[in-house]
């Protein structure tokens, strides 16, 4: 047991520091009276961001395959899950209690082949039997593509819209024949003689390329986070290569440019 104890203003937390519980009453008390200006002046929405930077945070840490860093970034999640329920239990819409039984109930009920008696030979049929569920939840709509967050990323958007409406059958027989769209969608964004054709067309090429990526089991959004980490170490070393050299990136020539840049690959991913 660990015993912390507040300064100030007499607040006291007393509990063992890993338990959840202890971080439940960590965050009521800086939102409860005598606590943290800041905390309580946050809502719903204003932290928002926050918790999306956060989910971003881990999902660096993960594909820097840091686990030192992954455990700091969950815990960093962790705290705006609970404070965003502490937020709703003081307007007594819900509390974690709430969340936490909702989620083991989910589980539990979507997952008969383990807690129950139906069968589920591999992760498709799974899948399979989780979409019927959610219809006989009343959670499927109208449309298998309901429940897809439109406030994701455009790209993972793509994937995942594509994904769902792949599980009827509405898909490409194999990835060879996306690609020879690929091709058809950049002829048609040459052609393209305006503006918003060009909008249209640049937003078709992407969304066949998040459809080669799906079928290739690549995850977009991380695939693209890699090549935009290998752009920045890689124009970073030019920088810095330039700073040694007591010379201007800028007063290059686009062939030393790219002299440099091929020396950038070298260095940083031989």
């Amino acid at each position: 047991m660990v015993t912390i104890l507040g300064r100030g203003n007499n607040l006291e937390i007393k509990g063992d520091l890993g338990s959840f519980a202890t971080l439940v009453d960590i965050i009521a008390k800086l939102r409860g009276p005598g606590g943290c200006p800041w905390d309580r002046a946050q809502t719903h929405d204003s932290i928002k961001g926050n918790l999306l930077e956060e989910a971003y945070e881990v999902l660096e840490a993960i594909d820097e395959k840091d686990m030192g860093s992954l455990g700091e970034e969950l815990g960093d999640l962790l705290l705006h899950i609970v404070f965003q329920a502490q937020m709703a239990s003081e307007g007594n819409d819900f509390d974690m209690s709430d969340v936490i039984r909702r989620i083991n109930t989910k589980l539990i009920r979507r997952h008969p082949h383990v807690f129950g008696d139906a069968e589920a030979e591999d992760a498709e049929q799974v899948i399979a039997n989780w979409e019927t569920l959610k219809r006989e939840e009343g959670k499927g709509g109208d449309s298998i593509l309901t429940g897809v967050p439109k406030g994701m990323p455009s790209l993972a958007y793509s994937q995942a819209l594509q994904r769902r409406a792949a599980r009827v059958g509405f898909d490409w027989e194999d990835a060879e024949e996306i690609i020879d769209k690929l091709a058809e969608e950049a002829a048609e964004l040459k052609k393209a003689t305006d503006h918003r054709q060009r909008v249209e067309e640049f937003g078709d090429l992407l969304f066949t390329l998040a459809n080669i990526a799906r079928r290739l089991d690549i995850d977009l959004e991380a695939a693209l986070r890699r090549a935009n980490e290998r752009f920045r170490r890689r124009f970073s070393y030019m920088e810095e290569a330039c700073k040694r050299r007591n010379i201007k990136l800028s007063s290059l020539s686009l062939e030393e440019q790219d002299a440099l840049w091929k020396e950038a690959k070298q260095r940083i991913d031989p």
